[in-house]
C-alpha cells in the first residue's frame, strides 16, 4: 500500500507520533496504525455507514474524534491486493479533489480581491 500511495501525484509520506500517514498538501488521506494492522482513509461521510454495514469484518467507523472527518477505517489483511490498490487510489482521489477545490476557492478569492483593488484605485482616480 505504501508503494502505491507514494507514487500518486502530490502524495507524500509523513511520520506523526510514530504513525505513517500520507498527505496531499496538508490533507491526510491515508493513515496506518502503529502496528500497521489497521488503516484509516479518506471516504465520504454520507457513504461510510453503508460501507461498514456491507462488510463489518473489514471496515469500521473511526474513533469519536475522527467522525467529523471524511474518514473510515479498515483491516487490510482482509482485502485482496486489487481491493487495496482500488481503496488507496479512491482515497487519494477524494483528497486530491478537495485540495483542487480549495485551491480554486483561494484563487477565486484572490482574483476578487485584485478586482476590488483595481476598481478602488480607478475610483480614486
Amino acid at each position: 500500500m505504501r508503494e502505491i500511495a507514494s507514487r500518486l501525484p502530490r502524495s507524500y509520506e509523513v511520520f506523526v507520533y510514530g504513525r505513517v500517514k500520507f498527505r496531499v498538501g496538508q490533507i491526510v488521506w491515508l493513515a496506518f496504525s502503529r502496528d500497521q494492522t489497521e488503516i484509516g482513509f479518506s471516504f465520504p461521510k454520507e457513504f461510510r455507514q453503508g460501507l461498514v454495514e456491507s462488510d463489518p469484518a473489514t471496515y469500521f467507523l473511526p474513533g469519536t474524534s475522527d467522525m467529523r472527518f471524511n474518514w473510515v477505517c479498515a483491516r487490510p489483511e482482509t482485502l485482496t491486493a486489487d481491493e487495496l490498490r482500488e481503496l488507496v487510489e479512491e482515497a487519494w482521489s477524494t483528497s486530491a479533489k478537495v485540495r483542487r477545490r480549495r485551491l480554486r476557492e483561494l484563487a477565486g478569492a484572490r482574483l476578487l480581491a485584485s478586482c476590488v483593488l483595481v476598481v478602488t484605485k480607478a475610483a480614486r482616480g
